[in-house]
């Protein structure tokens, strides 16, 4: 099963660079069912996981002049806030037996992956609908962080306008719902940055990654408080997982990511509702 992990890891960073996103969103549930983790620390290994990828992505785009600093900065603040204290406060905090419903007993790794199933199910809607500007389709990515991606040299982009009431509260959002399921949350963070902050979408997309990066390691260095970290798993998994992001973005210079991202779309979808079974039912 292990094995089969480190494999999941490569298709996680795979389709990260072919479809500019929705390997995160398997990262916690490899974790949990292939490597047998428990939900809380494969939730803590995501964030990591998930900082690390985002940060090759934002770097790339950085290059291309597709990263607001600014933007990132506002943003990122509160919600490299909420992050930090939900994995270093309010997880540890939630009790491990919650309350029962029948012979169903609720516990704290159940509660966890049932948010990560709903996040998925969520996050593969995106995916699975079609946009309404086709052309933009390769810039968008709705998924749990966006990737690698591939853009041309940035032109001019409007200077940011900020929205900060939108933004604190979107930032407070996002960075408790990346704490409690660790994922990246590039599909609630792109929007806003569009909306709050009139960011392009190319801008949009490389400024959320290192708000993801930055905001999810933070996240993680809470974690270390909590919890003894096995190194070697975490390395060895990221290290696979961003080798497939290069393998990924050569490979999506030749193969069409529209159908692709349709496709995978579906199969979070039905991996979703799989856990949410499985873990209401089957545990």
């Amino acid at each position: 099963m292990e094995i089969l992990g480190y494999i999941a890891a490569l298709f996680i960073g795979l389709s990260l660079g072919l479809i500019g996103g929705g390997g995160s969103i398997l990262t916690v549930p490899v974790l949990v069912y292939l490597m047998g983790l428990s939900p809380v620390i494969s939730t803590a290994y995501s964030l990591f996981i998930v900082g690390l990828t985002s940060l090759v992505g934002s770097y790339k785009f950085y290059q291309k002049g597709l990263v607001s600093l600014k933007t990132a900065v506002v943003f990122g603040l509160p919600s490299i806030m909420a992050v930090f204290l939900t994995r270093r406060f309010l997880v540890p905090a939630i009790p491990e037996n919650l309350f029962s419903v029948g012979d169903l007993a609720v516990t704290k790794g159940v509660l966890l992956m049932l948010l990560f199933a709903g996040l998925m199910v969520f996050a593969s809607v995106s995916m699975i609908k079609k946009k309404k500007a086709p052309a933009d389709v390769a810039d968008e990515n709705m998924d749990t962080e966006p990737a690698i991606t591939q853009t041309k040299p940035a032109e001019r982009h409007p200077k940011p306008k900020f929205n900060y009431g939108g933004i604190l509260a979107e930032g407070l959002v996002v960075g408790t719902l990346t704490g409690l399921v660790g994922a990246g949350g590039g599909f609630l963070i792109i929007p806003a940055l569009v909306l709050f902050s009139k960011l392009d979408m190319k801008m949009a997309v490389g400024t959320s990654l290192l708000i993801i990066a930055v905001k999810s390691l933070f996240g993680f260095i809470g974690d270390i408080y909590n919890y003894e970290i096995d190194w070697l798993l975490l390395g060895i998994f990221s290290t696979i997982s961003i080798a497939g992001i290069f393998v990924g973005t050569f490979l999506s210079t030749k193969i069409h990511a529209d159908k692709l991202k349709t496709s995978f779309g579906w199969f979070v979808l039905v991996m979703g509702l799989y856990i949410i079974i499985k873990e209401l039912f089957f545990t």
